[in-house]
C-alpha cells in the first residue's frame, strides 16, 4: 500500500522545487515505461528503497492575500486528510509570517508526523536565522536548500522513518475494490445499489493507522474488500469544485485498491478529469473497469453503445484494453456485471504465465516480426520471463535492449495480450540485456 506525502505551505517558499527534486529521478523512469502526460502535482519518490506518493498541494491560487488564506487552509486540509505525513515548508528569507502560523495551528492538532523545513537555508548566516521558526511550536527543523539539494538526506531518512510500515496483514487475499470518478459522476449512489442495506456488511476492518477503511463483502457470490476513503463522505467544507481536489481524493482510494472502479456520467462523457483519474490509476499499475453510470438517461439507437465505447478507447490510447460496462445506479442495470468484471480483471492482475509457455508462444511471433534494425544492428530477443511483481511485468532479454523502440513494444504487449488475456490490467515490457 502506497504512503502519501504532501507539502504544504504558502507561496514561493519553494515548495515547487523541492517537489520536483522528489520526483525527478523517479519520473524519467516512469515516463520511459508509459509516455504518459504528467500531473505536474503528483508523483512517486523513493529513498533508501522506500517508495511514497507525494502531491504538492501548491499553484492552485489565483488571486488576491485574502483568497490565499482560505485556499491555503483548504490545501492543509486537503493534505492531512490524505497523507500518512506532511511536510510544512518555510522559507527564511522572508522570515516567519502570519500565514505560517496560521499553518502551523491547523498543523499542531493533528496526530500525523509533521515536518517543519526550513527552505533556503545555504550559508551559515542563514542557519542562525532558522531559529525563530521554533516559534511556531512544531519542534524541530530540518534546514535545507531545495535549489542545489542540500540537507535533504537527513529530512528524508526521518520520513521514511515516520511512513506507516506495511503491515503485511494480507491473510484474507480479498480483491480490493475503489470506486473512483469525479463528483456526482454517481459513485455514493453505486456503492448504494451494490451493497444495498448494511447488511452486506461483513466485517470492518479499521485501516491501521490509515484512513481508508476497507470493509468486507459478499455480494452476487463474490468476497471483496471496498477501499472506502473517508474522503468520500465528509469533509463538506472543501468545495469539490476544484479539478485538483477531487483527483486527490482519488490518490488514497487508487493507492490502496487492487482494481479501481472508474464510474463517468453518460450525459457528460468521458471527460478530461475523469481522463485524469484514469491515468492515475494506469500509472499506479491498477487494475480498471470504466463504469458508464446513468446510462437509462441517455437516448440510444442500436449504435449508441459502439459509438461511446469507441469515443472512450480514442480518449485513453494506448491503454484501450479497459472493459467498459454500461450501468444505472438507478435502476440497478448491469450492477452485477460491473462487480464480475472487476473480479476478471483482478484475476487477470494477479494472473502469472510460465518461462517455457512464454517462450514457446512468444519467440515464434518474434522470429516472424522482429524488432526493426536501427543504424544496420540486428535485435536478437534470446527469452522471455515475468517478472515476480504484483502486476504483470514481463522481461525480453536481447542483445540491444536500448534500440527496441515503444511502438515496437507496443506490439509485444499486445500479443502479450491476446494470448493471455490482461483485459483491464497495466501490462509492462522492460527489454534487458542478455
Amino acid at each position: 500500500m502506497g504512503n502519501i506525502v504532501a507539502i504544504v505551505g504558502r507561496p514561493n517558499v519553494g515548495k515547487s522545487t523541492f517537489f520536483n527534486r522528489l520526483i525527478q529521478r523517479r519520473e524519467a523512469i516512469v515516463d520511459a515505461v508509459s509516455g504518459v502526460t504528467r500531473d505536474r502535482h503528483y508523483g512517486k519518490s523513493d529513498w533508501n528503497g522506500q517508495e511514497f506518493s507525494v502531491i504538492d498541494t501548491g499553484g492552485y491560487v489565483v488571486g488576491s492575500d485574502d483568497v490565499f488564506e482560505a485556499e491555503i487552509d483548504k490545501q492543509v486540509e486537503l493534505a492531512i486528510d490524505e497523507a500518512d505525513a506532511i511536510l510544512f515548508m518555510v522559507d527564511v528569507e522572508t522570515g516567519l509570517t502570519g500565514m505560517d502560523e496560521d499553518v502551523a495551528k491547523l498543523l499542531r492538532k493533528i496526530m500525523k508526523p509533521v515536518f517543519l523545513v526550513v527552505n533556503k537555508v545555504d550559508n551559515a548566516k542563514r542557519a542562525q536565522d532558522a531559529v525563530e521558526f521554533y516559534a511556531l511550536g512544531l519542534g524541530d527543523y530540518y534546514t535545507i536548500a531545495s535549489i542545489n539539494g542540500s540537507g535533504t538526506g537527513d529530512l528524508l531518512d526521518a520520513l521514511v522513518e515516520a511512513l506507516p510500515q506495511d503491515k503485511e496483514n494480507e491473510e484474507a487475499e480479498l480483491p480490493r475494490f475503489a470506486v473512483v470518478g469525479r463528483p456526482n459522476a454517481g459513485k455514493s449512489s453505486f456503492i448504494n445499489a451494490l451493497i444495498g442495506e448494511e447488511r452486506y456488511i461483513v466485517t470492518d476492518i479499521a485501516g491501521t493507522t490509515r484512513d481508508a477503511i476497507d470493509t468486507k463483502y459478499n455480494r452476487f457470490g463474490f468476497d471483496f474488500n471496498l477501499v472506502d476513503t473517508a474522503g468520500i463522505r465528509r469533509k463538506a467544507k472543501v468545495k469539490e469544485d476544484l479539478e485538483f481536489y477531487s483527483v486527490m481524493r482519488s490518490v488514497r482510494a487508487i493507492e490502496n485498491a487492487d482494481v479501481c472502479l472508474l464510474v463517468c456520467d453518460a450525459q457528460r462523457g468521458f471527460d478530461g478529469q475523469v481522463q485524469n483519474i484514469f491515468w492515475l490509476a494506469q500509472r499506479n499499475n491498477k487494475g480498471v473497469v470504466i463504469l458508464v453510470n446513468k446510462w437509462d438517461l441517455v437516448e440510444k439507437d442500436t449504435k449508441t453503445t459502439k459509438a461511446f465505447e469507441t469515443h472512450i478507447k480514442k480518449q485513453i490510447e494506448p491503454f484501450t484494453d479497459v472493459p467498459i460496462v454500461f450501468i444505472s445506479a438507478l435502476t440497478k442495470q448491469r450492477i452485477f456485471k460491473a462487480i464480475e468484471t472487476a473480479v476478471e480483471v483482478y484475476k487477470n492482475k494477479s494472473k502469472r504465465i510460465k518461462t517455457s509457455v512464454l517462450n514457446e508462444d512468444l519467440l515464434p511471433i518474434i522470429e516472424h516480426n522482429p524488432p526493426p534494425a536501427l543504424k544496420g544492428k540486428y535485435v536478437k530477443i534470446k527469452y522471455i520471463m515475468q517478472l515476480p511483481t504484483p502486476q504483470p511485468q514481463f522481461a525480453f532479454f536481447c542483445n540491444l535492449p536500448q534500440y527496441v523502440k515503444e511502438p515496437y513494444k507496443r506490439f509485444l504487449e499486445n500479443k502479450l495480450r491476446s494470448l493471455y488475456d490482461f483485459s483491464g490490467v497495466p501490462v509492462t515490457i522492460f527489454m534487458r540485456k542478455k
